[in-house]
C-alpha cells in the first residue's frame, strides 16, 4: 500500500467539517495521559472528545491503577474548549494474553504490538458506535515508536466493519511529540519509561541492567 500523509488527511477533514460548521463527537482511545496531552490539546479546538482508556496490556496493576488516575486528572485540569469527557474500559488482563499468546519472544513494535493494537483498536471501535460517536481514533501514532501507517490501516478496517468512520491521524507531525513532552513537564505528569506491556517491561529493566 502506498504510504499516506496522515497529517494532511487530518487537516482535510478538520477543515471539511469547520466549512460545514459542525463539532463532531470523537472516541479518542488513549494509551496514556503524556501521549494524550498534545492530542487533547490539538483536537479539542475541533471536537467533542470522549477519552477511552482501554489498555488491559498494562503491567502491573500498581502502574495501570497510577496511569489511570494521571489520565483523569489532566483530562480535569485542561481547559479545552470543547467538553472532554472520560470512559474506562474493562482491564482485562487475561484477554491481552489471550491474545498474543505465542508472540511472547516477538521484539518490541513487532507482530506481538500489532496484535495489541488491534485489540485496543477495535474495542474502541465498538465502544463508539454503542455511544453513538462519530469518529474514533487512537493517541497511539504521537510515539515516534509507534507505527502510524499499520495503526491507521488497522483503524480504517475496523471503520469498514463496524460501520463508522476513523479519524486518519500521524500525531507525532507537527511537533507532536515534542509538544506533549513539554505539555507533561507544565502539568508535572507521569511519564512511564516502558510501552505497558510485561515484555516492554523485562524489555526495559535488560537494558537498564546492562547499562548499570
Amino acid at each position: 500500500m502506498m504510504r499516506q500523509n496522515y497529517q494532511r488527511m487530518l487537516d482535510e477533514t478538520i477543515m471539511r467539517l469547520q466549512g460545514e460548521n459542525k463539532v463532531p463527537k470523537l472516541f479518542l482511545h488513549s494509551c496514556c495521559a503524556p501521549c494524550s496531552s498534545y492530542v487533547l490539546e490539538y483536537l479539542s479546538q475541533y471536537f467533542a472528545i470522549t477519552v477511552f482508556y482501554y489498555n488491559p496490556n498494562i503491567y502491573p496493576e500498581e502502574e495501570y491503577d497510577k496511569r489511570v488516575r494521571e489520565q483523569q486528572s489532566f483530562i480535569r485540569c485542561f481547559p479545552a474548549k470543547h467538553p472532554i469527557s472520560f470512559v474506562e474500559g474493562d482491564f482485562d488482563q487475561a484477554r491481552f494474553y489471550e491474545a498474543v499468546r505465542g508472540l511472547e519472544q516477538e521484539p518490541e513494535g513487532g507482530r506481538r504490538c500489532e496484535v495489541c493494537f488491534r485489540l485496543r483498536l477495535e474495542e474502541a471501535a465498538k465502544m463508539a458506535v454503542q455511544l453513538g460517536m462519530d469518529y474514533f481514533t487512537t493517541t497511539l501514532s504521537i510515539s515516534p515508536l509507534k507505527n502510524a501507517q499499520l495503526l491507521n490501516d488497522i483503524g480504517g478496517e475496523l471503520a469498514e466493519q463496524y460501520g463508522i468512520a476513523y479519524l486518519y491521524s500521524d500525531f507525532k507531525k507537527k511537533n507532536g511529540y515534542q509538544r506533549s513532552v513539554e505539555l507533561s513537564k507544565e502539568y508535572g505528569m507521569y511519564r512511564q519509561d516502558y510501552c505497558g506491556c510485561v515484555f516492554s517491561y523485562r524489555q526495559r529493566r535488560e537494558l537498564q541492567e546492562r547499562k548499570e
